[in-house]
């Protein structure tokens, strides 16, 4: 936008920018990255033959489009909504376009939401309807998914004790939703060393969760699939659900860790601070996902299968 002209209405009319197409050509790397990672699109060579560069770059496992596409995403996001801070610092955003940007974020968690509705359902479906789905498909597969559906969980599948670890999380997840309000109101009341410790425990409080998520993950008896007990079905719906949700405390930690950053350097004031108070919706979002997940994906069928 013009700023050396008067502006005429409420609205901030952005400057030409790089970014979008950016955007679209390394989602586009991504997406071909990804397929070339997994299932390669050039053949592999024949024994003894060298490889081509068309091989290489575009051969089965071979990561450097993906690596391509990932980076040109994070300059991106670092580019873009660094260019949205200098805008609200040059006072582009305006009531109006302070209400976009809250709509856009409630917009965005609301997609969200939908998004883990999906492995809820898929999870229920088969907690639920276990017995229906084995008669319905049971022919067409072989014992061991047979033995998968007809019981929930599965036959030969440990589950976690949802009072160990998961309930540890929960806590650190329920301390965290609690640290972030200190600090969101610490940073209303202009209190800005109180909203810098409030937030930086909050940092450490979600690092702590994806830590402790880690090491459960890999305490999982079920995580590579039970062919003989059909517990790929249980492992890929439970990791599917947590697993997500794991990925979304990374992001949420990471916007945390950005506001934290900004906060540090002199950015947000009492009454300029939607960047931080959006990382707070966010992760409250993902403490109640949790809280969720804690009760009918640990803690209902871990009684279910105790009974």
């Amino acid at each position: 936008m013009a700023h050396g002209s008067e502006v005429k209405h409420d609205y901030h009319l952005v400057n030409p920018s790089p970014w979008p197409i950016l955007a679209s050509l390394s989602l586009f790397l991504v997406a071909i990255g990804f397929v070339t990672f997994v299932r390669g699109i050039a053949p592999s060579p024949a024994e003894g033959e060298t490889a081509s560069l068309f091989q290489i770059v575009f051969g089965k496992g071979d990561p450097w489009i993906l690596a391509a596409g990932f980076t040109g995403l994070v300059l991106t996001m670092v580019g873009w909504w660094g260019d949205v801070i200098k805008e609200g610092r040059q006072g582009d955003h305006k009531p109006v376009v302070d209400i976009g940007l809250r709509y856009g974020m409630i917009l965005f968690i609301a997609s969200e939401v939908m998004f883990f509705v999906a492995w809820f359902w898929a999870f229920f479906e088969l907690a639920l309807f276990h017995e229906h789905r084995a008669a319905w498909y049971v022919p067409a597969w072989d014992e061991s998914v047979a033995a998968a559906w007809a019981n929930w969980p599965p036959p030969n599948v440990e589950q976690f004790d949802p009072f160990h670890l998961p309930l540890m999380n929960t806590l650190v997840l329920l301390l965290s939703g609690t640290t972030v309000t200190w600090a969101h109101h610490a940073l209303q009341q202009g209190d800005r060393n109180g909203a810098k410790l409030g937030l930086a425990l909050t940092v450490i409080l979600g690092v702590s969760f994806t830590a402790l998520q880690v090491y459960e993950y890999s305490h999982a008896a079920f995580h590579f699939g039970d062919p003989n007990g059909g517990a790929n079905l249980y492992g890929a719906s439970f990791f599917m659900a947590t697993g997500f949700h794991g990925f979304h405390v990374v992001v949420g930690t990471i916007f945390l860790a950005v506001c934290l950053w900004r906060l540090m350097a002199g950015g947000f004031t009492p009454q300029k601070h939607f960047g931080f108070e959006a990382a707070a919706w966010y992760w409250h979002f993902v403490d109640v996902v949790w809280l969720f997940l804690f009760a009918f994906v640990y803690v209902v069928p871990w009684m279910a299968a105790a009974s």
